[in-house]
């Protein structure tokens, strides 16, 4: 019954056919279950099968009188039953199925949050050797610092999504649990075997104990997985935006034709659906913080996390979607420009190579605080826009004593700082 929502896309997983279909498919699957153990006659489960269905606009209409979802939902489907409804939701309290059924929808919405990351994985590998040795300025505290490659900052988003990945498998194995325990998780009027054969057909796992719920840490865990995807993606997507600077231009995210950038300026290329990413991320850790809230319940149940997970479920499954669909189109269609990454490597006159300099002295004989000063002293000349970091060197007596022209030569060389770039390839598995 629920078959041909194996892998629906993210909005069908979270509207009510979905959830209704689901539940009566777990309600005919404990029938069916009773049925083996001879709790209920074999020929009114068969004939359940054939008349059980539900009508939307019914069960809302129900609803608004008894003031309660399953009971509207049941009664509903009792009415196309008949007399055999008498066998319908035996044993069973409205958490059994409404959890169960948020197992089977959290299943669904996360094999689809899976093949995106996968999808991810794929464009950032590709991108990552495609710009392997594409030598660029690294960038600590907003500041030139030394040279690297943004090939190298690809691998890093690469292993950081293949993180996320694991995380995000680990998590749904964890969530994608069932409970049909009845009122207090005691069994009390349902025998172990139904849970078990339901969630056995349904691909979930029986919970180990529950009350008259899941408990809710485990929701609290997913849902802090699905946040730390969403700040990578942040993070990814700043790094963008800072890129796309007019100042720095290396990186643009794509920009469509007839797109436009500004209602007033024509001119405007903003990097729009990074700062898009960048806001929904803080949705997804509102969203965390709200399933943290719901861990603690009075007693065996009560009822506080109920309307906060029929907001944060959806929006975050959903908004995550969108997400990675959106950096996916990013990292695919970005434009990279190699001439203003070398114009902003050579912006500092040579400062970057400073480290080099400072080694070169030391294993020269000079202690590392001489070394340093005499480093310093050139670099901030350089700093203030007198002169080339190398000239400001050899015009330092007690640096030339060291390091002659040819010297610096050697030492403000970039392969050099490029030369272990595909043993971390190797490490990251690229």
């Amino acid at each position: 019954m629920i078959a041909r929502y194996s892998l629906p896309q993210m909005s069908a997983i979270w509207q009510e056919e979905f959830k209704f279909n689901t539940m009566l498919a777990i309600e005919i699957l404990v029938l069916e279950s009773l049925a083996k153990q001879k709790q209920v006659p074999q020929q009114a489960v068969s004939r359940i099968k054939k008349k059980a269905k539900f009508n939307l606009s019914q069960i809302k209409k129900i609803e608004e009188k008894t003031q309660h979802d399953v009971v509207a939902f049941v009664s509903n489907v009792a009415q196309y039953i008949g007399k055999d409804a008498q066998y319908l939701h035996m044993g069973l309290t409205s958490s059994d199925v409404l959890d169960t059924t948020l197992g089977v929808q959290l299943k669904s919405a996360s094999d689809i949050l899976i093949e995106d990351l996968e999808k991810l994985l794929n464009v950032l590998a590709k991108k990552a050797n495609a710009y392997k040795y594409l030598a660029c300025v690294g960038r600590t505290h907003g500041v030139h610092a030394e040279p690297t490659t943004f090939g190298l900052k690809l691998a890093l988003w690469f292993d950081e999504t293949r993180r996320n990945l694991t995380r995000l498998k680990q998590a749904k194995n964890e969530v994608c649990v069932g409970k049909l325990s009845g009122a207090v998780g005691t069994y009390s009027n349902i025998d172990p075997l139904v849970e078990s054969y339901v969630c056995k057909k349904l691909g979930l796992k029986p919970v180990n104990i529950a009350t008259q719920v899941i408990q809710r840490d485990v929701y609290a865990q997913y849902m802090a997985v699905l946040a730390v995807i969403g700040a990578s993606l942040e993070k990814f997507a700043t790094e963008i935006r800072h890129l796309q600077k007019t100042e720095v231009l290396e990186v643009e995210e794509p920009f469509a034709k007839g797109q436009k950038g500004s209602s007033a300026m024509p001119h405007k290329r903003n990097p729009v659906i990074c700062e898009r990413i960048c806001g929904l991320a803080r949705i997804l850790r509102a969203n965390a913080q709200a399933a943290l809230e719901n861990v603690t319940l009075w007693h065996e149940r009560d009822i506080s996390h109920s309307s906060v997970e029929r907001v944060i479920f959806p929006d975050s499954t959903l908004a995550l979607d969108y997400m990675l669909n959106k950096f996916i189109e990013v990292a695919e269609g970005m434009r990279v420009y190699p001439e203003n990454m070398l114009t902003n490597l050579e912006k500092t006159s040579g400062l970057i190579f400073s480290q080099r300099v400072l080694i070169s002295l030391m294993n020269k004989g000079l202690s590392r605080p001489k070394a340093y000063d005499l480093v310093q002293k050139a670099a901030m000349q350089t700093w203030r826009g007198e002169g080339s970091f190398k000239d400001n060197l050899l015009a330092v007596p007690e640096a030339a004593k060291y390091l002659t022209a040819r010297d610096l030569d050697k030492i403000f060389d970039l392969d050099f700082y490029l030369r272990n770039v595909n043993k971390i390839f190797n490490k990251v598995g690229l």
